[in-house]
């Protein structure tokens, strides 16, 4: 399993658990010119940005790590595109989730609500 069926697996089982605890899918893959987010969601009061990351169980590598300030930064940056086309007035919110797997298969999953802010940034 190459890296792109990889991620791919890991978006589709946070789509999963977003919906079972009541979330609506926006988007998925959203792109502009900043940037890609992985998902969008409204749950509740909340526009979710999402940044997924999938790991393979026991790598070097944790997979927030890979959400470094120079993403993070294009997370933000694309959410604000994405406010713009679609007005709303729903509160942001930014969150990340690690899937792991093993075999090709998913045997875990990490999901941070609100690991980061726009504001840290300088886009507020």
């Amino acid at each position: 399993m190459d890296s792109l069926e990889l991620g791919a697996l890991g978006e589709e089982h946070i789509v999963r658990l977003l919906k079972e605890r009541g979330a609506v899918i926006l988007e998925r893959n959203y792109h502009c010119r900043f940037g890609e987010i992985d998902i969008i969601a409204q749950e509740g009061p909340f526009l979710l940005f999402i940044e997924v990351k999938t790991r393979k169980e026991g790598g070097m590598e944790e997979p927030f790590e890979a959400i470094t300030p120079a993403k993070q930064k294009k997370i933000v940056l694309t959410a604000g595109a994405y406010i713009v086309e679609h007005h709303t007035a729903l509160q942001p919110r930014f969150d990340a989730a690690a899937v792991y797997t093993r075999d090709g298969r998913i045997v875990g999953e990490k999901y941070l609500p609100n690991a980061f802010g726009a504001g840290a940034h300088g886009v507020e």
